[in-house]
């Protein structure tokens, strides 16, 4: 785990958490800090969780999975956001990233380009346009992510061209990146790389979405096109009860110019009960079939086709503080985890949190 970086407290981010009057002061700085402790039951002696867990992916340690310090900077006209981070999130999702942004959790700047409607351009580090569940615990319904967030991007960097109505009903954006979950291009890759997100809230009871990715993760020498889409729906149902669905579908060249594709795709469907103010439960299902391997390669028959289930209970300990825990399981077609030196085809695991924003 990197450590604690030091100069944290110089950052510039969009502040979601403390409460700041940009118009008397545009600076904000807040934080998030969430600890964990999971034990998976297949009891791996490098206490790493399965490869297709990429959050609170650590087995039988009390580990930190995500902690981050941000500064923001928001006028009229003008946001700028810089935050950096540490945790087993940032070892296990920027792997891939040069040792001096392996830290960056988010770093853009933009402005407003009209003078009478909200349209802004921004450029840099953002969270993913993609899905309903971000690295950040606190605003997730369940402690763990669910098998379609943990494979798609938690975060991109690019150029971002975003519209809000007057009346917040409608969010558009149109997005140019520079791959799929990548700060830096994989080297030999110049292919462009573009995404688009449509939000549609009528009232605060109903959020429809839309978001796509387009490119190739490859070297442009055996170029393979990725094509990807996310649509997801939050509803209220009741006064307590809520309800998210979502669906991603994916589809990758079989080789270069080729126009046979291999394809991937994961529904989900997640409830949560509201007990009280302080209390919330949440059950979750999901399905993820990756049966070549394009996001998830198991080497077996069948490949990569697994369900996931899991029970999750909320306590408020105050406003800015969350503790959690989940039981979770995994039932795959293949046998792609190991009991006692033995290949099986389940898995299961409890996993607690306490989550703090300030």
């Amino acid at each position: 785990m990197k450590k604690i970086i030091i100069s944290m407290l110089t950052l510039l981010t969009v502040n979601s958490y403390a409460q700041t009057d940009s118009t008397n002061n545009p600076l904000s700085i807040s934080g998030y800090l969430e600890t964990y402790y999971g034990y998976d039951f297949i009891n791996p002696s490098n206490h790493s969780r399965p490869g297709f867990v990429y959050s609170h992916n650590r087995h039988n340690e009390i580990n930190l999975n995500l902690g981050f310090v941000k500064m923001g900077y928001t006028t009229e006209k003008v946001r700028a956001n810089l935050a950096l981070m540490t945790g087993s999130y940032a070892n296990a999702n920027l792997a891939a990233e040069p040792a001096v942004l392996k830290n960056i959790f988010e770093a853009n700047a933009g402005m407003k380009i009209s003078s009478k409607k909200n349209v802004w351009i921004d450029a840099g580090i953002f969270a993913s346009h993609i899905g309903f569940e971000s690295a950040i615990g606190r605003d997730c319904w369940t402690l763990t992510r669910s098998m379609l967030a943990d494979n798609s991007p938690y975060f991109e960097s690019g150029v971002k061209l975003s519209y809000t109505s007057d009346n917040g009903e409608w969010f558009v954006s149109g997005l140019f990146l520079n791959g799929w979950q990548r700060i830096q291009r994989v080297e030999g890759n110049n292919t462009p790389a573009a995404g688009h997100q449509l939000t549609w809230k009528p009232n605060a009871k109903i959020t429809l979405n839309s978001s796509s990715f387009i490119g190739s993760d490859t070297p442009d020498s055996i170029r393979q096109m990725r094509y990807f889409h996310n649509f997801y729906a939050q509803l209220q149902l009741l006064e307590k009860l809520g309800v998210i669905v979502g669906l991603d579908y994916g589809a990758q060249q079989k080789s270069k110019e080729s126009s046979d594709y291999n394809t991937w795709y994961s529904p989900v469907i997640i409830a949560r009960y509201s007990v009280s103010d302080k209390i919330n439960i949440a059950v979750r299902g999901e399905y993820y079939n990756d049966e070549q391997g394009v996001i998830i390669y198991t080497g077996t028959k069948n490949g990569f086709q697994t369900y996931g289930y899991s029970l999750n209970l909320d306590y408020a300990v105050a406003g800015n503080i969350m503790w959690r825990i989940e039981g979770k399981g995994f039932t795959a077609s293949d046998k792609i985890f190991t009991l006692d030196n033995k290949p099986v085809n389940e898995n299961y695991l409890i996993t607690s949190a306490l989550a703090i924003s300030f």
